[in-house]
């Protein structure tokens, strides 16, 4: 359940963007992050520091994207999200007596140190590979979209709402303009179902693994008494 609440935001911006578009899913992906962080809050009286963290790069980003009309920042905000989380891993190997993903499950699941280190350098190279594939998507939009506007002769600065491909001029613009639409589409598409089924497939294969050693030190302490 804790994992759909995170990724709540996300389906609202899918929802939005297949009705009205990028720029209002992106304010109501804004708007939700808030709803997010303040539901949080009642239910817990404290913060969730992802949701935090999420906040502020939704806000700059998608701020960015509003106030601009740019879809770049937005399509960078995953990227630049899961590597922050990546650092964050990273750095708690380093600062401190515990890596993260100790101190967020040390309290309900007992492991041996060395799992939970490696358990660690398996988010760090998750959110790593993530930002990676975020941003290989995104670079497909950029490309198709500086493309059609090249041969419809559209600066990138102008924005651009709609993809009204039918109304451009030339047939090879109009066949570009639809590529470029088609990868906008397919990042909101991996944005939700590739990143979320992504985090889904991890976070099951990382409960196999830990499963094995929890067996074990279960076994331990039996023999022990």
């Amino acid at each position: 359940m804790k994992l759909l609440y995170d990724f709540f935001p996300i389906l609202l911006f899918f929802i939005t963007y297949k009705i009205y578009g990028i720029f209002a899913a992106t304010a109501v992906a804004i708007i939700a992050s808030f709803v997010q962080v303040g539901g949080f809050w009642w239910k817990h009286r404290r913060f969730e520091t992802m949701h935090l963290v999420t906040l502020g790069i939704i806000v700059v980003f998608g701020g960015a994207t509003l106030l601009l009309q740019d879809r770049t920042f937005i399509m960078w905000k995953p990227s630049i999200l899961n590597w922050m989380f990546g650092i964050v891993f990273l750095a708690s190997q380093f600062i401190g007596e515990k890596p993260l993903v100790k101190r967020m499950m040390g309290a309900n699941v007992s492991l041996p140190d060395s799992v939970w280190l490696r358990l660690n350098i398996m988010w760090i190279l998750f959110f790593l590979l993530m930002g990676c594939i975020n941003l290989y998507v995104a670079n497909l939009f950029f490309i198709a979209d500086a493309a059609w506007r090249e041969a419809a002769g559209i600066s990138a600065d102008t924005p651009v709402h709609v993809f009204a491909c039918a109304e451009l001029a030339s047939s090879q613009a109009q066949s570009l303009c639809s590529i470029a639409e088609t990868r906008e589409q397919d990042w909101v598409n991996f944005k939700l179902f590739g990143m979320l089924g992504a985090t889904l497939v991890f976070v099951f294969a990382q409960a196999i693994y830990m499963s094995r050693y929890i067996e074990d030190e279960e076994e331990t302490d039996g023999e022990n008494s």
